[in-house]
């Protein structure tokens, strides 16, 4: 049997609804519209748009919300049969209020929300053994349950040969405790082979500023494979081994960031599996570093798709078409 079954990527998080203000009324109150997200349906929408089979795992409420985003899912050609739907919660929503540059910042309807109650034994074993690559982030580790579930996926995708996916995603209103969130942030970091992780989230956790952060990254989680680090429209930074690229961005006038990181992800984890299998097993098996030039080509695209999907509003409905990539 080959190393690498199906080119599927799979991931397990929060998907819910995104409030995003796109005016204000009179006396200043936003004007809401909605938009579906989270971060792990962000990346598989980008992955999904590239022509891949990918599929959700998580759980959402017994509502219209609920029910809304499962349809979403499906049309994005996410698989949703790894969704759990319960009574027991309401469909996470945020709340999304943006400066003049598109920045954002969160408030969420959460106390606990659907997504947080996902248990070990409701997680798809099968989905994960059918895929290449599972992606999480840590959104989920915010309860002890979606802890013990994020770890149980990464146990199934280690012993299935799995690439894992990291993205940690800080969201500090859904932290009681900065250091605790630290601790599972870092907690995730070290199941991965691949990481996208933003500059403020480099200073975050490790300390770290931009100089030289790949290269220090890969020192502190010596499993990591690669490493991207995200620097807002100054582009990115990629590293694996000793080879490190630059990727600038594309100029464009944001007016919503909401969903750009997870489609960078998404787009490079993707343009990962377009390699040739032995290729993929040379560099996630063996641990060969992987070429500058196959960094650079995967990296300009994702951070081309994320620019640009900064000039629509929300995160799922702002992936760009890839035949709009020059």
């Amino acid at each position: 049997m080959s190393d690498f079954r199906k080119n599927d990527i799979v991931a397990i998080g929060e998907v819910l609804i995104d409030f995003t203000t796109e005016s204000k009324d009179a006396g200043g109150y936003p004007m809401l519209q909605a938009h579906p997200g989270g971060a792990p349906a962000n990346f598989l929408a980008a992955a999904a748009k590239l022509g891949f089979n990918t599929g959700f795992i998580g759980k959402v409420g017994n509502d219209a919300f609920g029910r809304l985003l499962l349809k979403t899912l499906s049309e994005k050609n996410i698989d949703t049969s790894g969704v759990i739907i319960t009574n027991d919660a309401f469909t996470t929503l945020a709340f999304v209020t943006l400066d003049e540059k598109g920045d954002r910042e969160f408030s969420f309807a959460r106390k606990p929300g659907a997504d947080s109650m996902l248990t070990t034994s409701e997680v798809s074993e099968n989905m994960i053994k059918n895929a290449s690559i599972l992606h999480m982030g840590s959104l989920l580790m915010t309860t002890k349950t979606g802890t013990d579930s994020t770890l149980r996926a990464c146990e199934i995708a280690r012993e299935n040969g799995l690439i894992i996916s990291y993205d940690p995603n800080y969201r500090p209103p859904l932290w009681s405790d900065p250091e605790e969130a630290k601790t599972k942030m870092l907690l995730g970091a070290r199941q991965a082979d691949i990481m996208k992780i933003s500059e403020e989230e480099v200073e975050f956790m490790f300390g770290f500023d931009r100089k030289n952060a790949a290269e220090k990254l890969l020192e502190a989680l010596p499993q990591l494979k690669i490493v991207m680090v995200t620097l807002g429209p100054d582009g990115a930074i990629i590293r694996s081994g000793a080879n490190e690229v630059s990727i600038k961005a594309p100029k464009v006038t944001p007016i919503d960031t909401t969903g750009a990181g997870d489609i960078c992800g998404g787009s490079f984890a993707a343009q990962l599996l377009r390699l040739p299998e032995e290729a993929r097993i040379a560099y996630f098996k063996k641990g060969e570093p992987v070429p500058a030039d196959v960094l650079e080509k995967a990296g300009t695209y994702a951070v081309w798709a994320a620019s640009t999907s900064t000039q629509k509003h929300g995160g799922m409905d702002s992936v760009p078409e890839e035949k709009e990539f020059v």
